[in-house]
């Protein structure tokens, strides 16, 4: 009894309080875990089309998002389960995942389908002040959907969190340069995974499949943003 006592005390006293952002992060996961019904679909874009001229692949993902979203406004929604209502919302607030090195923060591009250009220097802003820690309360608030380009950092797919009332979000995967089989033989395209993480309480799988179809015709566009 006397080992077990001390052996705890030492374990309790080894670890470090969970603080800040990172207190708020357990706080959003843990009801995100307990409120959401997950599904997750994958598939890849071929973006060959303009990636030979063109690498703002954020921007590209941010027009992706939101011509999906105008094909199933569904998804660019906040659900309340207490009073059983969708709300469907009319412009895409779009919240951007920024790593950090004190956690991840969610800052919210407003009306994200304006004109790439005017977007630009909005988002840049948005991502120098996530780690500056100057981001305000409002930067943060009431995203309708949110997008994980996590490929910049590692990984191809990803079965991401939503955070409630949100009812989706977007993942992207590092691009990588693959080969196809087509009728005149080997083709070299890049290619852009993509995953969609859907609440299967309200969004069903055909409207989870429309959705990703939207975005990959989106992106396999050519052209500029």
């Amino acid at each position: 009894a006397d080992l077990e006592r001390v052996h705890g005390t030492a374990s309790a006293s080894a670890g470090e309080p969970v603080r800040g952002m990172r207190r708020t992060m357990v706080d959003r996961m843990t009801r995100a875990h307990t409120q959401i019904v997950p599904a997750t679909l994958w598939d890849d874009a071929d973006v060959e089309a303009w990636w030979s001229v063109d690498h703002d692949v954020t921007s590209r993902l941010i027009r992706g998002v939101v011509d999906a979203c105008a094909v199933v406004p569904q998804l660019n929604a906040w659900f309340d389960a207490e009073a059983m209502t969708l709300q469907a919302h009319p412009k895409v607030d779009l919240g951007i995942a920024v790593d950090t090195p004190d956690g991840l923060i969610v800052p919210v591009l407003r009306d994200a389908g304006r004109a790439a250009d005017e977007l630009r220097g909005e988002l840049d802003a948005l991502k120098a002040a996530a780690p500056a820690r100057t981001l305000s309360p409002a930067d943060l608030r009431d995203p309708t959907i949110t997008l994980s380009n996590f490929g910049m950092l590692a990984g191809r797919h990803a079965a991401l969190v939503i955070v409630p009332p949100q009812v989706a979000i977007v993942g992207a995967g590092r691009i990588t340069r693959e080969a196809s089989l087509t009728d005149n033989g080997i083709r070299f395209t890049h290619r852009l995974p993509l995953s969609v993480t859907f609440d299967h309480r309200v969004i069903s799988g055909g409207d989870a499949c429309r959705f990703l179809a939207a975005m990959i015709a989106s992106l396999e566009r050519a052209g500029t943003t």
